[in-house]
């Protein structure tokens, strides 16, 4: 599911529940002209990468999530979604952004942690 939602600038922001993303999956958020990628793994850990490769800028919102990490949709590269660095012998990052769960529902914090490379 993609949203297309308006943030005020405050900390923490409301996107919706856990529910609204698939396990092993994504939802796509939109920040003014910047998408982020929501991800639930396995396990319900949820993690929030921008949704751009830092190989060639893939839509990571559209790759497969398997242990901790997407794999991009475009060229295979794998990508932590704890730190948005480039797994193996790939080098790049992408910017990660906080995420905190209360209950069922989803915060996420448009400050991004990380600056990709």
């Amino acid at each position: 599911m993609n949203a297309h939602i308006t943030f005020a600038k405050t900390a923490w922001v409301l996107i919706g529940t856990i529910d609204d993303i698939p396990r092993q999956g994504s939802r796509r958020i939109q920040d003014g002209a910047r998408r982020i990628a929501v991800f639930r793994t396995a396990d319900d850990r949820v993690f929030a990468l921008e949704d751009k490769c830092p190989h060639k800028n893939g839509p990571l919102s559209e790759g497969i999530v398997h242990d901790g990490c997407v794999t991009c949709p475009l060229h295979n590269w794998v990508i932590s979604l704890e730190t948005g660095e480039a797994q193996g012998a790939d080098d790049g990052s992408t910017s990660t952004f906080p995420v905190r769960i209360e209950g069922r529902n989803v915060y996420l914090n448009l400050t991004a942690t990380t600056a990709a490379c």
